[in-house]
């Protein structure tokens, strides 16, 4: 029968500007990842190449915290917040438990599930305060964060805009395979991300700036798979696809029902007056 109840409330209401705002950022973050494909050798854009990795370092985090909070101004509310902090607790907790070890990660099942469950802006926001939170746990804070943020956000915002299918199996399907994706997504984007640095001049492997597109492309495919970064993420893609069928019914059911209770938006109530 839950099949037939209506989607539980958004946990952050997407009104039209902080929608537009989240598009926008999504759009120039992913631009940031992908630059080495689209660098042109103008004049001294060659010589210049290596310094735009540094300046999307700085300009990143800010490009974070104006999304944030321009959703934080599209509405969310206390309870939000909340339920916000319990999930980056326990997805900062669940990282140091794996490790990444052969590509083991368990901090992206859940992000998939709360994003299907409270929405893309909810999803979006847990992706950056998960990978904040487990790097000051970690020890983990370094030039690599804010991508490591954005790439995380971008795959909370895509779960939270999955189609709607009815409960059960299908929609368990659809989230393992949503998974496996974003496994292979984030590794992507973070490997594209650093491979101007780790391969170097190779002339093989290497990024050459102003190149044509499709030979930079077979470069980056060949170092993703000589150097075993697509090894990395395969793991990661298993591992969420194992979480999800297992514990994914059961974590749904729990979020799902906290968001009910929740009732996010509702006016909140202190109480009955005496009569």
């Amino acid at each position: 029968m839950t099949d037939f109840l209506g989607p539980p409330p958004r946990a952050i209401r997407l009104t039209p500007r902080p929608a537009l705002v989240l598009a926008v950022a999504s759009l120039l973050g992913l631009a940031m990842f992908c630059w080495p494909l689209f660098a042109h050798p103008r004049a001294g854009a060659v010589a210049h190449a290596a310094d735009a990795p540094f300046v999307f370092m700085a300009t990143l985090p800010v490009l974070i915290l104006v999304v944030l909070a321009e959703l934080s101004r599209g509405g969310i509310d206390a309870k939000a917040l909340a339920l916000l902090g319990v999930l980056s607790a326990v997805n900062a907790g669940l990282r140091p438990l794996s490790a990444g070890t052969g590509g083991i990660e368990l901090v992206f099942f859940l992000l998939v599930l709360a994003g299907r469950v409270f929405g893309p802006g909810f999803g979006f926001v847990l992706g950056s305060t998960s990978l904040f939170t487990s790097a000051l746990l970690t020890a983990g804070v370094g030039p690599w964060l804010p991508f490591q943020m954005l790439a995380s956000s971008l795959i909370g915002l895509g779960a939270g805009l999955l189609p709607r299918t009815p409960r059960g199996r299908a929609e368990v399907a659809m989230l393992v395979g949503y998974g496996v994706f974003a496994a292979y997504f984030f590794g992507l984007l973070m490997s594209l991300w650093t491979w101007p640095f780790l391969a170097g001049d190779s002339t093989q492997l290497g990024f050459v700036p102003g190149a044509p597109l499709l030979d930079n492309l077979h470069r980056f495919a060949l170092y993703t798979v000589l150097t075993s970064t697509l090894g990395w993420d395969t793991g990661r893609a298993v591992t969420n696809a194992v979480a999800i069928v297992l514990l994914g019914p059961a974590i749904l059911a729990v979020l799902r029902r906290a968001a009910r209770r929740a009732a996010f938006g509702a006016p909140v109530s202190f109480g009955q007056p005496y009569e």
